[in-house]
């Protein structure tokens, strides 16, 4: 069960509707996010809600038997959305694009990057400073240093920045640059992480799993939002299993699946998702047509020379048709 509160309640009416949900053997657990306050209540007793409902200082009351109660669907009418600031938004009508190299590796190519992005009106670009890589000996960025001049590119061409944070010591460094958190396949159950990330004020973009299930990825989104930030944005990537021809298995099942468990915003990663450049605008077009909010792929003005991850990274004229082919297949959805 969730009970919202009503704003600014004096203490004595909320220890008084504690109070009421204890006495029918429900516990309750306070969480106050950047829009709202909850209780959250746990129990097996069979009650009539409206009992709650009446209570002074209650704003609404839903029953949830999910036990990811505050990402569930079944106490929100509609979809929430997740504004990156300066009219960019990911979830509602619009297709949410986003961008940009596996690793910022120089200047240069973040400039390059950037306006390619702009000329085609995309207004996200991501790219890692901090890498998480299978092996020690691999490229794993530029750390704060290139932060600084990936800021500095999108800025002044009003694009905003999604980065992969991995551990919780680099949230402050990270905060003045950084529109969009980003908690990777790796980190996805670093719980350490994500209540970190709840209790700071920037939308979180959160990948499932290398092998993680659906469940797995809304209990995560639950730590971050039950820690007090309700900007969540989820990312299908792909899931390891046996098949050796590509990359990963993207699942296009759980972009449907998600939209009907939750109300955040689900978003694709075609290129992580299968891992071959050939076949990331096929994943991205069937994600579209699946309903996704957003599609998030690598660019580079020569993969073949990136530092990381060239083999599914487009370069500008693939990316150009991309865009072209994913706006006109939302316009005829």
């Amino acid at each position: 069960m969730i009970i919202q509160i009503k704003p600014q309640l004096p203490e004595t009416q909320r220890s008084r509707i504690v109070g009421r949900v204890k006495l029918l053997g429900y516990h309750s657990t306070p969480v106050r996010t950047q829009h709202g306050e909850y209780l959250i209540c746990i129990g097996k007793a069979e009650i009539d809600i409206r009992q709650i409902g009446s209570l002074p200082g209650v704003a609404d009351v839903h029953r949830v038997s999910d036990q990811f109660k505050l990402v569930s669907g079944k106490w929100k009418l509609g979809y929430s959305a997740v504004s990156l600031g300066e009219g960019v938004t990911i979830g509602g009508d619009e297709i949410a694009l986003m961008a940009g190299p596996c690793s910022i590796e120089s200047e240069e190519q973040v400039e390059r990057i950037a306006d390619h992005l702009q000329k085609h009106q995309i207004k996200i670009m991501r790219g890692g400073v901090f890498k998480p890589r299978s092996s020690p000996y691999a490229f794993r960025g530029l750390g704060l240093d290139g932060m600084k001049f990936f800021y500095e590119a999108c800025r002044k061409r009003g694009i905003r920045i999604v980065t992969e944070v991995m551990q919780a010591s680099q949230i402050e460094e990270l905060y003045p640059y950084v529109d969009l958190f980003q908690v990777g396949a790796r980190n996805t159950q670093n719980f350490n992480l994500l209540d970190a990330l709840g209790k700071c004020a920037k939308p979180v973009l959160l990948k499932r799993g290398i092998s993680g299930t659906i469940e797995e990825l809304l209990y995560s989104a639950e730590y971050v939002f039950s820690a007090g930030n309700e900007a969540i944005v989820l990312c299908e990537r792909g899931i390891r299993t046996f098949e050796t021809a590509y990359r990963n298995t993207f699942d296009v099942n759980a972009i449907q699946v998600l939209k009907d468990k939750t109300h955040l915003p689900v978003i694709a990663d075609p290129s992580h998702g299968v891992g071959i450049r050939d076949y990331v605008a096929g994943i991205a077009l069937a994600a579209v047509a699946a309903g996704a909010d957003g599609v998030i792929y690598e660019v580079h003005p020569s993969p073949e020379e990136a530092l990381s991850d060239g083999q599914q990274t487009l370069n500008f004229q693939e990316s150009a048709a991309l865009i072209n082919k994913i706006r006109h297949l939302k316009s005829v959805l």
